[in-house]
Formats: structure tokens, C-alpha cells, sequence
């Protein structure tokens, strides 16, 4: 898990530098192409055996996933590495607020307790004492909803579809909704919040834009096995701790990338989200 977290962060390193020459539209549309072509190479060495089912559910999923990645990959490009990455992290958070809802699962004063904390934290990074919340951090705040929103619809599948399917939902609803955003571009005047969901298409011609660009699928796909190898070897709870570790890593990718350094509040708030986090994981 550990190697996991340290390739996650780098992976958002590397997104953030391929953002210099590509918008966060096309670094999502290639990195998901990539994984198409993984997934079903995979799939065609060794067939699926489960039945399916519920293809909307699959479908809700890869519309999530690929709105939490784009949020995520833009305010990369917008906001210091760590912080993204932090706000993204509150996933776990929005989970525990989702399976209470839709899921009827229950929720402990515990796991109230640990969701107001992770919050508290949310406000301290966002530092809305202007009353307005920025809209770069909104827009991560966002993500981690979309991402919580893709987790709790896998626990409504994840019995009935091989998760190879349920990946290749996401990349390929991933793919399939940026090209078609790349074609509406030229015919949509649309306003400067939503510019990052409607840019013109640029094929990288450079190498180093492609080596980059193949790397990261590779260890996203790395990350990934890693992560689930984690997870099956050793109890949750645990593996969940070591999860937030992707932060620290990420705000020293990004201050190398040129990042300001976390001012007191935005650390107190990142350590306050971890918290909220852990302690929402193990209320459960």
C-alpha cells in the first residue's frame, strides 16, 4: 500500500507536468485509451465467468468515475498537488454519507463524529472565512463526491460483474465522453466555469509527451494492482491508514514541481481529513 500511495502521487506529478502541453480533457482521454486497450487484452487472455447484470448500475459507474477524474486531473493542473490529492481523499468521507442514504447502511455517532471532523478539515483547507468557498476547491471537493458516488455503485456489482468489467466501464465511458466533448468544442460557447470540459483536441506529437503519457497508464495500472493486492493480504483498517500516506508524497511532488509550501491551516486541515478518514473507516 505503501508503494501504491508513493506511485499514486507521482502518477498526479506526472499529470501535472503533461499539463504544461495538454488539457486535464485529453490527459484523461489518452491515460483511459491506454487502459481500454489493457483491459480488454485482459479480458480476451482470460474471459469473465460472472453473469452480470444491472447495466445501468455499470453505467452510472463509469459516468462517475470519469467525472471524479476529470475534476481531479483539472484541479491538479489549477491547485498545489497535495491539496487536490487531499480533497480528493474525501471520498471515504461522502461513502459513509452515501451507503447511509442510498445503501441503508448504518451510521454510528462514531462515524458522524469522524465525518464532521474530516469537514472541519475540508473548511481549513478551503479557507472560506470570506464566506465564498474557491471554486478550484469546490471543484475538488466535487470529485471526491464523484469518486465516493463510483465506489458505492461497485458495491452494488461487485458480486454480479468480473471487476475487469466494472474497470472497463470506467476507461471506456472515460474515453467515449471526452472525444465526444472534443467534437461539440467548435459548437458550444461555453462559459469560463466549465471551459476545462470543452477544448480543442491537440494530437501530441512530441515523444516526451507520449513516453509520459504511456508511463502513467503503466503505473496507474501498477497502483492499482498494488492496491488490491493490499487489500488481500491484510485487514482494511490497516491498509486504509497507510492509504493517506499519498498525501505527504503528493505535497513533495508538488513542491518540487514549483507548489507553495502548506501554510499552518491547510496542514491542520489535511491532518483533520486523514483523521476523519481513519476514523470513519474504522467506525465501520
Amino acid at each position: 500500500m505503501l508503494l501504491s500511495a508513493l506511485i499514486s502521487a507521482f502518477n498526479g506529478a506526472i499529470a501535472k507536468i503533461l499539463s504544461d502541453d495538454m488539457s486535464a480533457l485529453e490527459i484523461v482521454f489518452f491515460r483511459n485509451l491506454i487502459g481500454v486497450v489493457i483491459i480488454l487484452y485482459a479480458l480476451k487472455i482470460r474471459p469473465p465467468k460472472l453473469s452480470g447484470g444491472k447495466i445501468h448500475i455499470l453505467f452510472m459507474r463509469g459516468i462517475f468515475g470519469f467525472c471524479a477524474m476529470i475534476l481531479f486531473f483539472y484541479t491538479i493542473t489549477i491547485i498545489p498537488l497535495g491539496e487536490a490529492i487531499t480533497l480528493n481523499k474525501t471520498s471515504p468521507l461522502f461513502v459513509s454519507i452515501l451507503a447511509f442514504y442510498l445503501l441503508n447502511e448504518h451510521l454510528s455517532k462514531r462515524a458522524i463524529l469522524s465525518l464532521l471532523i474530516g469537514f472541519f478539515g475540508i473548511i481549513l483547507i478551503t479557507k472560506p472565512f470570506g464566506v465564498v468557498v474557491s471554486y478550484e476547491h469546490f471543484l475538488g471537493i466535487l470529485g471526491g463526491f464523484f469518486a465516493a458516488a463510483a465506489y458505492a455503485t461497485i458495491k452494488k456489482i461487485k458480486d454480479i460483474y468480473d471487476s475487469r468489467v466494472i474497470v472497463l466501464s470506467f476507461v471506456g465511458i472515460g474515453t467515449l465522453i471526452p472525444a465526444l466533448l472534443f467534437l461539440m468544442t467548435p459548437y458550444i460557447d461555453s462559459p469560463k466555469s466549465l471551459s476545462f470540459l470543452f477544448q480543442e483536441f491537440v494530437f501530441p506529437s512530441a515523444i516526451d509527451i507520449w513516453l509520459l503519457i504511456g508511463f502513467m497508464a503503466i503505473i496507474s495500472t501498477l497502483s492499482q494492482w498494488l492496491l488490491t493486492k493490499a487489500y488481500s493480504a491484510s485487514k482494511a483498517s490497516i491498509i486504509g491508514v497507510i492509504s493517506y500516506t499519498n498525501i505527504p508524497f503528493a505535497i513533495g511532488f508538488g513542491y518540487m514541481l514549483g507548489d507553495k509550501f502548506p501554510d499552518f491551516l491547510t496542514f491542520c486541515g489535511i491532518g483533520l481529513i486523514v483523521l476523519g478518514g481513519i476514523l470513519v473507516g474504522r467506525s465501520k
